[in-house]
C-alpha cells in the first residue's frame, strides 16, 4: 500500500492539478485525492509518488488520465428538471425567434462538463421533439474525462441509469437491447462528443445555449471567472448560460445578466 501524502506532495499535486485544469483540492477533499493518486499508481506500478509526479511532468498522457481520475462524475438523464422546463417553455421560443431574424437555421449548444452523457442526450431529445421545421440542433458535448467520454460516444445505459427518461422518448430515442438500452443513431449524429480542458479555449463560436452545471464548484474564483469570460466569448449575441443549481455567478464582475423565468433561473447574454 502507498503511503499517504505528506503535506509538501499534497501542495504539489494540487498545485498540478489546478495549473493544468483548474480544478481545486483543499484539505477538506484531500483524501479524494490521495484516493484516486493511489488507482493510478497501482496500475502504473510505480511505489513513490515522488516518481509518479516526475512522470506526470514528462508524460501528456498520463497527466490526462490523472486528471480524469480525480474528477467526479456524477449525472443522471433529466437532472434538475426545472432547467429543461424553462429550455423547452422558454429559450427555445425566444432562441427560434432571435434566429428567425436573423435568417440563421441552426441551434448551437454546448454542454460543458458533460460526464458520461446524460445531459447532451437530454437536451437532443427536447430539441429533437420541440425544434419545427427547418431548424436544426448541433450539440457539443465535452469533458476532461476520457473514460466518461467514451461512455457518453456509445451511447449504451444500463436499465439502472435510464431513470427519469418521459417513456415516450424512451421508445422513441432508444432501442432495449443486451440488458439496457441503446441511443438510435439519429439523435446519437447530433452530438459531438469531444476532450475538453474548461482550463483553455474551445474554440467554439456561436454558441446559442451553453450548459455547464456542477462544474465551477470544483474551480476556485479565480478560475470561476476565467471559465465564465471565456464562456462569453463562445456564446452567440443573444444566448443564455445555465450552471448548476448551487452555483452562482453573484458577486463575480462578468458580462452576463440574470434571467429569472417561470420555471428556473439562468443567465443570459444580449449583446
Amino acid at each position: 500500500m502507498v503511503s499517504f501524502l505528506s503535506d509538501a506532495d499534497f501542495d504539489q499535486y494540487r498545485k498540478l492539478i489546478y495549473d493544468e485544469s483548474g480544478i481545486t483540492f483543499s484539505s477538506t477533499n484531500r483524501s479524494i485525492l490521495e484516493s484516486r493518486l493511489r488507482e493510478r499508481l497501482r496500475e502504473k506500478q510505480i511505489l513513490k509518488v515522488s516518481d509518479y509526479y516526475e512522470t506526470l511532468l514528462r508524460d501528456k498522457e498520463e497527466l490526462k488520465l490523472m486528471l480524469d481520475s480525480v474528477t467526479t462524475n456524477l449525472t443522471r438523464f433529466f437532472r434538475n428538471q426545472p432547467h429543461f422546463d424553462a429550455l423547452e417553455n422558454y429559450i427555445i421560443p425566444e432562441t427560434l425567434k432571435h434566429k428567425k431574424d436573423k435568417g440563421d437555421t441552426k441551434v448551437r449548444v454546448w454542454s460543458a462538463g458533460c460526464s458520461t452523457g446524460e445531459e447532451p442526450y437530454t437536451l437532443a431529445m427536447i430539441l429533437k421533439d420541440r425544434l419545427p421545421a427547418p431548424f436544426t440542433a448541433e450539440i457539443v458535448a465535452s469533458d476532461i474525462s476520457l473514460k466518461s467520454l467514451m461512455v457518453g460516444k456509445s451511447g449504451f445505459y444500463p436499465e439502472s441509469r435510464i431513470t427519469g427518461i418521459p417513456d415516450p422518448y424512451l421508445a422513441r430515442f432508444f432501442e432495449h437491447k443486451n440488458n439496457g438500452y441503446q441511443v438510435k443513431d439519429d439523435l446519437m449524429k447530433m452530438i459531438r462528443f469531444d476532450y475538453h480542458n474548461l482550463k483553455n479555449d474551445s474554440g467554439l463560436r456561436n454558441i446559442d445555449i451553453l450548459f455547464c452545471r456542477n462544474v465551477l464548484i470544483y474551480f476556485d474564483e479565480a478560475a470561476q471567472k476565467a471559465v465564465i469570460d471565456r464562456f462569453w466569448d463562445a456564446m452567440s449575441s443573444k444566448s443564455y448560460l445555465f450552471i448548476g443549481h448551487s452555483e452562482s455567478l453573484f458577486g463575480m464582475k462578468t458580462k452576463f445578466e440574470f434571467l429569472k423565468t417561470d420555471w428556473a433561473c439562468l443567465y443570459q447574454k444580449n449583446s
